[in-house]
């Protein structure tokens, strides 16, 4: 069956096909296979992954490699937008807290990690090489490599998850910051492998300067261009307008970063990173907007790199240094990390949990294999190539659900939500009042202004014998009572009630609510039962003093947690 489905996949040229088409399909397999697995209690970015993989390289080959390399720009959009968003985490307050934690830690995890593949894949590749200068290359390069982490997938549970705390800002601080000192060791290891293995002089200063002028130049890019759409955005009012200079200005950089051989994600995260810092107000909407966009783009470039990855006739060779890599890396990532935690007295959830989110390589990774197989021409390079690609293909699978199962156990799931994301999860019963809030149809017109002076509501709801709903009494209709007229002492609460317009009951979303207040201009709103029971009311600033009350709850946690 699985041949038969080969070759009518093989005779579809999936180039003929129209790209509007080829979109739609990935899209709408993508999110199948993340709502799978999320309902298996996965996070749904292993589901874009496994699609990819099915349908690529590993599988039926339904995505070509010829395509996956036409549509680089959109994987290089989707990264671009989440150093973006990486960048948005780092604020100024914040780096002068962990400061110290960020780099010790960085520090710690990124060497530990280098030290045990390197010393993993050397003692034993010796035995299988039979040559010191080829093992110690290999080694070496794989070493370097090792010590970078995926920001993507990493990222995209701690916003499934909608996680706030310690731990969540390591991790955002760290996944970027280890590419570059994968970069460094990449750079410095490469000139000793060279040198090993005889290819020609190796320039270690030159290496340094390229790296220096790849890092350095992409946070100046990046930093110059936020520091101007900072100022631009903050005359803006209008939504779509921000949107669009957002947008336009990260392609800009993202292409800038391309084509002055920068590195592509550092530039976008200090462009966020300015954003974030320089225009405050205005930033929290362009984040959320690109937020709102970014779903889509992010499915593609998973099922792309699900697709790009290739672990097809693997060698016996190549599987006992993959297994040695994966070894040597969880170890040094989990033991570096807890080492430079507990040295820079970082939260005991940072110390116990931040391995965990390590875990993940992708992108800078393979990148710099690609590189190392260019370099090292021949079976090295391949070896490198091959020993990553099946790596990757393990970490993407475990990584994600490792980042979500820390993330549970540190108690900072659900801590990051905004206002929409509270409303989601409200219901009108949420928002009601906790106290009295209704009067007889005959109450006494001085008892209700009692009941006024001494309750902080300005409504009640008016019912009758049966408690069946009648009216609503406000209190500035009785200041205006009490203002044009001299009250009449026999005046009840049925004289002056205005009518019920509109009800809701106690599990009605408070998304509903608070649009029906806002059509109907409603300055209260009644909470019945299923029986059509009065319960309370909803007034209009109830929804603002829920939301406030629920963030403050939220920043108590949070701050709770260390």
């Amino acid at each position: 069956m699985e041949h038969i489905i080969n070759e009518v996949f093989e005779k579809i040229s999936v180039m003929d096909f129209n790209i509007l088409l080829f979109f739609g399909i990935i899209l709408f397999l993508g999110s199948m296979g993340g709502r799978l697995f999320q309902k298996i209690r996965f996070p749904q970015v292993v589901g874009y992954l496994a699609i990819g993989i099915i349908i690529g390289q590993t599988g039926f080959h339904f995505i070509t490699k010829e395509l996956i390399n036409t549509l680089h720009p959109v994987s290089n959009f989707a990264l671009g937008i989440i150093g973006f968003m990486i960048g948005s985490e780092l604020k100024i307050d914040v780096i002068k807290k962990y400061g110290k934690q960020f780099s010790t830690i960085l520090l710690f995890e990124s060497l530990t990690t280098f030290v045990f593949v390197t010393l993993l894949v050397f003692g034993v590749g010796f035995f299988l090489f039979k040559d010191v200068p080829t093992a110690l290359s290999i080694a070496l390069i794989l070493g370097s490599i090792s010590s970078a982490t995926a920001p993507a997938a990493t990222t995209d549970v701690l916003w499934e998850n909608k996680t706030r705390g310690p731990l969540t800002t390591m991790v955002f601080g760290l996944v970027a910051m280890d590419d570059g000192v994968a970069l460094l060791l990449f750079a410095i290891t490469s000139s000793i492998a060279s040198a090993l293995l005889g290819l020609g002089a190796s320039n270690p200063a030159a290496s340094i300067v390229m790296l220096v002028y790849e890092i350095g130049g992409a946070l100046l890019v990046g930093s110059i261009t936020g520091f101007l759409l900072s100022r631009i955005i903050k005359s803006f009012l209008d939504e779509d307008r921000i949107l669009v200079f957002s947008l336009s200005s990260l392609l800009l950089v993202i292409g800038l970063a391309q084509i002055l051989q920068l590195n592509m994600i550092l530039a976008a995260m200090s462009m966020g990173f300015f954003i974030s810092n320089f225009a405050p107000r205005k930033s929290k909407e362009t984040f959320q907007m690109i937020q709102k966009f970014s779903p889509p783009i992010y499915i593609l470039f998973f099922v792309l790199v699900g697709a790009e990855l290739n672990v097809a006739n693997l060698s016996v060779l190549v599987i006992i240094l993959a297994a040695l890599y994966l070894v040597g890396r969880v170890a040094g990532k989990f033991l570096g990390a807890y080492l430079g935690a507990r040295l820079s007295n970082a939260s005991p959830r940072v110390k116990k949990y931040l391995g965990m989110c390590l875990m993940s390589q992708a992108g800078v990774a393979i990148g710099l294999a690609i590189l190392a197989e260019k370099n090292f021409s021949g079976s090295i390079g391949d070896i490198i190539v091959i020993v990553l690609t099946a790596t990757t293909f393990v970490v993407q699978l475990f990584g994600p659900p490792l980042v979500k199962l820390a993330a549970k156990k540190s108690g900072e799931v659900g801590l990051n939500k905004t206002e929409d994301d509270l409303l989601k999860t409200s219901v009108a019963k949420d928002l009601a009042y906790a106290g009295k809030a209704s009067v007889l149809v005959n109450t006494k017109i001085k008892d209700l202004m009692k009941l006024f002076s001494e309750n902080g509501i300005n409504h009640y709801a008016v019912l009758d014998k049966e408690k069946k709903l009648q009216g609503i009494i406000t209190l500035e209709n009785l200041k205006t009572l009490i203002m044009t007229q001299s009250l009449n002492e026999f005046l009840v609460a049925h004289d002056i009630m205005e009518p019920v317009i509109r009800t809701c009951e106690m599990d009605t979303p408070a998304v509903i609510v608070r649009e029906e207040m806002k059509k109907y201009k409603l300055p209260c709103l009644p909470v019945l039962d299923k029986d059509k029971a009065f319960v309370s009311l909803i007034e209009d600033n109830s929804i603002d003093k829920y939301i406030s009350h629920q963030i403050w709850q939220l920043n108590k946690t949070i701050e709770a947690l260390g």
